[in-house]
Formats: C-alpha cells, structure tokens, sequence
C-alpha cells in the first residue's frame, strides 16, 4: 500500500479541544479515525478518547497484518467503544454519561469501508468530484432527506427547522447506538477520503471541500478548510478537525505525509492515536502537546519508509 495523508486538529473558541483524530497501520491495513465529544455532556474530550483508544488497541490485536473481517470488525469496534465509555462512566460514578460521534475507516486489499454514529462525516472524492458523503445521523439532516424524497407531513404542516446540533444516536448514550455501514468502494490511484468533524463541514460550503481536496495536496488542502472554518465564526466556533488519505499517491508529486507499507516487517504496527488513559490528566494535554506528538510519531514513520 502506498498513501499520502495529513491531519489538522484546532480548538476553536471553546476552553477545550474535545475532538480526536488519527490513523493507523501494518503492512496490509489502514485504520483512520475520527471522534467529536459531545458538549451538554460531561467530558466529551474523554468520550472520543477512550472511543479512538478502544478501536485502535483492537485493530492491533486483530490485524495480523489484515483483518479477516473488515465490516464485523467495525461494528464490534463501535460497539465496544460505546460499553468502553459506559465502563468509563460507571466506574468515574459520573451523574451523566460522556458522549462522541465517530467515523472509522479501513483500507485493505485495494477497498474502502467505513462507519459512523452521529455527524462526523466521511467524504470521498474521486477525480474532482464527490462519489458520496456519510448522512449525518441528526433530525436535521432527516428532514432534509424527506423533503429531497418528497415525504410531507399529514395536513401539510410546515414543521418548525430542527437544530442541526440534536443527534438521534451517538456513542454513549444510555441507549445502544445505530451504526451506519457504508457501502464498500474499491479504491483507485488518487482516490481521496477525509474524515471530519462538523466544526468544519457546518462552516465550509461543501463544493469549496470539494474543490481544495481535488486541486491541492493535502498538506495545504486541509490546513486551508480548518483556517476557513474558524475564520467564519471566529468568536464562538466549534472545534475543527479534519484527516484526509489519498490513495497511491506519489511520492515524488505529493507534500503530505508520504507512507509506504511495502517494506515493513511483519508484525510491524504505527499510529497516530493520541496514547494515555482518560484518568491520568487527559485535560492537561494541550493542542500542542498534542501536535508535537502526532508530529514525532510522523516523523519516525518517514524516517523508516525512507530506510526500506
């Protein structure tokens, strides 16, 4: 396999950064993963943590060095990130349970699958133009959906605009989420996926995405959508995040973070994931700290791509 990929993440005007973002991978698999706490909720920021954490340590146990199956293991990966945050809420006696969304996505054997609970969303882009986008699993977005569909309410009531922020499920809460599986795509030579938080869809048109992920590297393509998004609710904007991967990039063309598996040892495992257990002093890690760590892990991932 052989991929470019870049991530950003940034705290907007809240007081923390609750979104979690990385990706990982052997010799024959790509995991990428994206979580928003949920603000109304206690510790978000521990929510997506502990949900990112959980699938990770999973896909390390389980992809020796591929996955044998890519789309149970998704569900089972969600699954227990949600009892992985009941647990966590349990045993912190906490009076209300922490709450994430999240998307997931492999790639392996030459196709992409995925998943997500919430508003956190999956695009995937393919020459200059997008193939398709997850559906955000909010009361908004389904009523967008009945209108496209031409459902109308009895008596042809006009019903009042739902908040785009109310969620029908996520990860956490006291009820068991619905998972939405997407429909497998087999990846092509400069196929592009980005997975972000709505910080960044709900301030950026969708063509301007569209436009910066298919006429820049990622490098810049991505850095410029999050700066966009801050700067257009600069006061009170949501934290944004976002991780995009274009597949068999070139590495002579591409500026990104450039990786090739074809040479790793078996058995060998790199990741992105932000380390550290929810219970010892997750709040402290600033954007920074958080940088630096993501930058050091790319860092040792280039130097041993550049030795093979």
């Amino acid at each position: 396999m052989r991929f470019s990929v870049y991530q950003v993440s940034r705290r907007g005007g809240r007081s923390i950064n609750e979104d979690r973002v990385g990706y990982c991978f052997t010799p024959d698999s790509v995991l990428l993963g994206l979580a928003d706490g949920m603000g109304g909720h206690p510790r978000g920021d521990v929510a997506a943590q502990l949900a990112l954490q959980t699938v990770s340590a999973m896909f390390q146990r389980e992809a020796q060095p591929a996955l044998e199956d890519v789309r149970g293991f998704l569900r089972r990966a969600v699954q227990a990130a949600h009892e992985q945050i009941h647990r966590y809420a349990h045993d912190q006696r906490l009076g209300d349970f922490p709450r994430t969304t999240v998307v997931l996505c492999v790639l392996q054997k030459g196709v992409a699958q995925w998943v997500h609970v919430g508003d956190s969303r999956l695009y995937y882009l393919r020459e200059g133009r997008l193939l398709t986008r997850t559906l955000d699993h909010s009361h908004a977005e389904q009523r967008l959906l009945q209108a496209a569909s031409g459902a109308t309410r009895a008596g042809g009531a006009s019903p009042r605009a739902p908040n785009r922020n109310v969620l029908y499920t996520c990860l956490g809460s006291p009820q068991a989420p619905f998972v939405e599986v997407g429909v497998p795509h087999t990846l092509r030579q400069g196929d592009v996926l980005m997975l972000c938080s709505d910080g960044l869809w709900s301030q950026v048109e969708e063509s301007m995405i569209v436009h910066l992920l298919s006429e820049r590297a990622l490098s810049d393509a991505i850095p410029e959508l999050v700066e966009r998004a801050l700067r257009n609710r600069p006061v009170e904007s949501d934290n944004v995040t976002a991780l995009a991967i274009e597949w068999e990039a070139d590495a002579e063309r591409e500026t990104s973070q450039w990786v090739s598996t074809e040479n790793l040892a078996p058995g060998v495992f790199a990741s992105t994931f932000q380390a550290g257990l929810p219970d010892t002093g997750i709040d402290d890690l600033d954007d920074a700290a958080i940088e630096r760590s993501i930058a050091e892990i790319n860092e040792a991932i280039r130097r041993t791509a550049a030795k093979k």
